[in-house]
């Protein structure tokens, strides 16, 4: 999408671009959605972050891709002849053939995974009349972390609409390493571990997950009970690229060379590329610009510098209020660390549009929406 935008304000290209999604979503704040926040937070729409730009969307999945004759085929049989392409298709999620996984986990992946997730938790305590024995969250990565932080005062706040008053709510976070983050410094590990429990949070560490059934979560050899399973612990790079003989790294992404490209005039950029940081949004970012301006250089009749990776800043919410910044060597903890995310969230929105579109969706953080027509009736706490 960032590379779209940049080469939308050449009028020299012709720019396409195929999603198979009419929204796109901003993932930082999609446990925000799954939670009883506003859609307006995760989900932009394609029609109005390109408005006004000359930029074609079509709205189908790509399936094939004819190198000799240099078309893209998508779903439907309908091509596409191009003349450069940039593949950047996201990742996918990976139980890694865990049994019962794949059937009875929730995700948050997307917005129609985050509100699947939130439906099922308010049908829950409509059918039951009461919480779930234990909401457990498989991932100690940042999606985890930050849905972990979260998930117990929501469900206080639901109970209590829904008129079933103070409950005791059991939120367990089941990571397989011996820390959360593993990737970070152990002391940002250590911080945001004291975060959760201060938050109520069970944390299992060293703790592997062998299955799933419609009832629990087996951990270890040992069932807990539960039918509120969120997985967040694995991704995968899109099937498309090995299916389509791309050359793929160890880690099953795609090797590209010093601008990006994986063949002559085939761009894999973001999650899908094998580079420094990926799998991060700055880096995403980074890397359309750096196509979409490498490409116009190469129209004006330049060189395009290679591309360099460039550490991300890492924010990881861990309850309201509170987040963890790794900026560099800076460490930054607390309501400091919430009001960069706060501001990270803000540049974000304002990547891919106006300010005041931007303004719109950064305000829309305080604006609650249920799935629950008993919800939607009964009045919100302050």
């Amino acid at each position: 999408m960032k590379a779209a935008l940049v080469l939308a304000e050449d009028t020299r290209f012709d720019v396409t671009l195929v999603s198979d999604k009419p929204s796109f979503g901003y993932y930082p704040s999609m446990y925000h959605t799954a939670t009883g926040g506003s859609s307006d937070v995760s989900s932009l729409p394609l029609n109005e972050i390109f408005q006004d730009k000359k930029i074609k969307i079509i709205q189908k999945s790509a399936v094939n891709l004819d190198r000799q004759r240099k078309v893209v085929l998508l779903k439907g049989k309908q091509e596409i002849a191009y003349d450069k392409i940039i593949l950047a298709m996201g990742v996918v999620t990976n139980f890694f053939h865990i049994p019962g996984l794949d059937e009875h986990a929730y995700g948050i992946k997307s917005l129609e995974d985050a509100e699947r997730f939130k439906c099922h938790l308010h049908k829950q305590l409509v059918v039951k009349k009461r919480p779930d024995q234990n909401y457990v969250i498989v991932g100690g990565g940042p999606t985890g972390i930050e849905l972990a932080g979260v998930l117990g005062q929501y469900m206080h706040r639901v109970c209590e609409k829904h008129g079933l008053g103070t409950r005791s709510i059991n939120v367990d976070l089941v990571e397989a390493a011996p820390r959360l983050v593993p990737r970070m410094p152990k002391d940002v590990s250590r911080a945001i571990l004291r975060q959760l429990r201060r938050r109520g949070v069970k944390v299992h560490l060293n703790m592997v997950v062998k299955a799933q059934t419609a009832e629990e979560l087996v951990v270890n050899g040992k069932p807990i009970h539960s039918q509120t399973v969120v997985w967040t612990a694995g991704v995968a790079n899109h099937p498309f690229f090995a299916e389509q003989g791309f050359q793929l790294a160890k880690n099953g992404k795609v090797r590209v060379d010093q601008y990006l490209q994986a063949e002559p005039g085939i761009f894999v950029i973001g999650d899908n590329a094998d580079t420094p940081y990926s799998g991060m949004a700055q880096t995403a970012l980074r890397d359309g610009i750096y196509v979409g301006s490498a490409l116009i250089e190469v129209e004006d009749g330049k060189s395009p510098s290679p591309y360099r990776a460039k550490k991300p800043i890492y924010v990881m919410p861990a309850g309201p209020n509170w987040a963890a910044v790794l900026w560099g060597p800076v460490r930054i903890y607390g309501r400091i660390g919430w009001w960069l995310r706060r501001a990270a969230d803000f540049m974000g929105y304002r990547d891919y549009e106006s300010w005041f579109r931007a303004t719109k969706h950064w305000f829309a953080e305080y604006d609650h929406q249920e799935l629950c027509p008993h919800c939607e009736d009964s009045p919100v706490k302050k």
